[in-house]
């Protein structure tokens, strides 16, 4: 006999590039008193500036809230998320039970990322009243409705846009280089570098920065990397620094001064 008392969602996420936007998609999928399947899609507008990542954190936060709304959790004692995101199914759990205590930091100490985002999850999880499992399907399968989730995804960005989920002030690199994550060494040096891109993690409290090396003496002149810094450096606008010595969680300890462009 068919269980009435669980809810599947389907969820999924995208982002394209040129002008950056993302989009989600949603569908529900219970069984009616006949023992029928009953698919509802929920087609909700896109996001400005958006990620892969937070479109697939949004599409699940999204799809709990308006389960909720609808009255879809009424009489159900599991709801199963179904997505092809490994980065939802992996760090759910974590963000449920481990980020909390650890002050939404990793063991290397760098900042969790859209820490925000995974604090209203967890808050629909709870509200469900009901035990929420998100499970993995593998994208772009013959799952009917894996396929269908990606296409209201790919739909929702192109539709009306929504404000961004979170802001980043964006200015142009001068380098040709392009961003590679630890490709610029923490060795406790003094360094002198451009701001290329700066975003706030509420959170942590702390500036997420993407920079450009522009120290003539130094071996990393021109890349393009990621730092974390309790000071806000504006982007566009250039600085003497010293950073820190752990590769894992690059950091700038001190701002010495603000350079001439």
């Amino acid at each position: 006999m068919p269980d009435q008392s669980t809810l599947e969602i389907y969820t999924d996420g995208s982002s394209r590039n040129h002008p950056r936007r993302g989009g989600i998609g949603i569908r529900y999928i219970s069984t009616s008193a006949n023992g029928d399947e009953k698919v509802d899609d929920l087609k909700l507008p896109g996001y400005k500036n958006a990620s892969n990542n937070q479109m697939e954190l949004q599409a699940a936060i999204l799809a709990l809230e308006g389960a909720r709304i609808r009255g879809l959790l009424k009489r159900i004692s599991r709801v199963f998320i179904r997505t092809d995101s490994l980065y939802l199914v992996e760090n759910y759990r974590k963000a449920m039970f481990e980020w909390p205590k650890t002050k939404w930091l990793l063991q290397s100490g760098k900042p969790v990322l859209n820490a925000e985002l995974w604090k209203r999850l967890t808050s629909e999880i709870h509200k469900a009243q009901a035990r929420v499992e998100v499970t993995w399907v593998k994208g772009h399968s013959r799952d009917p409705h894996n396929i269908a989730v990606d296409r209201l995804a790919k739909e929702s960005g192109r539709a009306p846009l929504k404000p961004a989920l979170s802001y980043v002030s964006v200015r142009r690199k001068k380098t040709s280089e392009s961003v590679q994550i630890g490709s610029v060494e923490m060795k406790a040096q003094r360094i002198s570098i451009r701001i290329v891109t700066c975003e706030y993690l509420k959170t942590q409290k702390l500036w997420k920065l993407k920079y450009e090396v522009i120290s003539k003496e130094s071996p990393f002149k021109g890349r393009v990397d990621i730092i974390y810094s309790s000071h806000l450096l504006k982007d566009g606008h250039c600085y003497y620094v010293k950073v820190n010595k752990n590769n894992k969680s690059p950091t700038i300890i001190r701002v010495f001064k603000e350079l001439a462009k």
